[in-house]
């Protein structure tokens, strides 16, 4: 089994930083990609960005976040992380980390608040 704990949640002023955490453990070894992926009020979850989890390359990222946000890992740490810059109210939201062996998103964190004041 593989477990996912998200951290580095919080309050932070519209146009602030933060970066998340995903610390990754247990069997790790199938995971290929992982990912991140949010839940505002009242809105369904959305993907936000996910990376190759070995080699660290075709990182994705959705329109709302490109240019703000950078996903990264470090695998000796086993964790991902989620640097998120110029935030908006918009991106209010609990943020879950995910990994995926295959075309499924298999295991899930239980998720990290992020709430952006305007």
């Amino acid at each position: 089994q593989v477990q996912l704990v998200e951290s580095g949640g919080g309050l932070v002023q519209a146009g602030g930083s933060l970066t998340l955490s995903c610390a990754v453990s247990g069997s790790s070894g199938s995971i290929t990609r992982m990912g991140w992926f949010r839940q505002a009020p009242g809105k369904e979850r959305e993907f936000v960005s996910s990376i190759l989890w070995w080699s660290g390359g075709s990182t994705l990222y959705t329109d709302s976040v490109r240019g703000r946000f950078t996903i990264s890992r470090d695998n000796a740490k086993n964790t991902m992380f989620l640097r998120m810059n110029s935030l908006k109210a918009e991106d209010t939201a609990i943020y879950y980390c995910a990994g995926r062996r295959e075309s499924l998103w298999d295991y899930w964190g239980k998720g990290t608040l992020v709430t952006v004041s305007s």
